[in-house]
């Protein structure tokens, strides 16, 4: 299997890359640094699935994801982020990813949402299948932090924790200001007038 390792932390590639590698054989693999370079590869190659990080930079991962499908509507894609499944991995299998796991799943995990991936099947953790059974629970009127882009919920976890603007712009490689359009929107979208309502916010919907 032809694997694209897309990550914009050179250590997490290699990483990656020393996995598979152990699995004799089975796995070639290239890398990306971003999502610019990961379409100019998978437009030159012959992949059959893409390891591809949530957070990468100005142009994040569902950005990449949104192309990749437009594109290669049947090519495997496997979400890796240090994001819990919690906060990402219903937004990632409903924009066509076929598996989302966190960065600290063990190597037979990894390897088995590959493989099912590049089978067309979709991979659900147990916890990304329990989000899902309780999400088709949940009343027609959905939360209002679900009408939020995936950069403004990135943005809501990190102002959560308390960083700062600063932080924050250094942590998704974004201007400030950018970074402050996001807040603006976050606050807008959510109808919240300070931080304190903010976290008070992310605590009462488990985010």
């Amino acid at each position: 299997m032809n694997i694209l390792i897309v990550d914009d932390h050179m250590i997490i590639r290699r990483g990656l890359v020393q996995i598979l590698d152990e699995f004799d054989g089975q796995y070639c693999s290239e890398q990306a640094a971003d999502g610019v370079e990961a379409m100019q590869k998978l437009r030159k190659g012959n992949f059959d699935a893409v390891l591809l990080d949530v957070a990468l930079g100005e142009r994040d991962g569902f950005d990449v994801l949104k192309s990749v499908r437009s594109e290669f509507p049947k090519l495997g894609v496997v979400m890796l982020s240090v994001y819990p499944e919690t906060q990402f991995a219903l937004r990632a299998i409903r924009s066509g990813a076929n598996a989302y796991l966190n960065k600290g799943c063990s190597p037979a995990e990894l390897t088995q949402a590959l493989q099912m991936a590049c089978s067309g099947q979709v991979y659900l953790t147990p916890a990304t299948a329990n989000l899902m059974a309780n999400d088709l629970r949940k009343p027609a009127d959905r939360p209002p932090h679900e009408r939020l882009s995936n950069r403004e919920m990135q943005v809501l976890r990190l102002m959560a924790q308390g960083e700062t603007v600063q932080h924050i712009a250094q942590a998704l490689c974004l201007s400030g200001n950018t970074v402050s359009t996001y807040r603006a929107r976050v606050f807008e979208k959510l109808e919240l007038k300070n931080l304190v309502d903010l976290v008070n916010y992310t605590k009462m919907h488990g985010l």
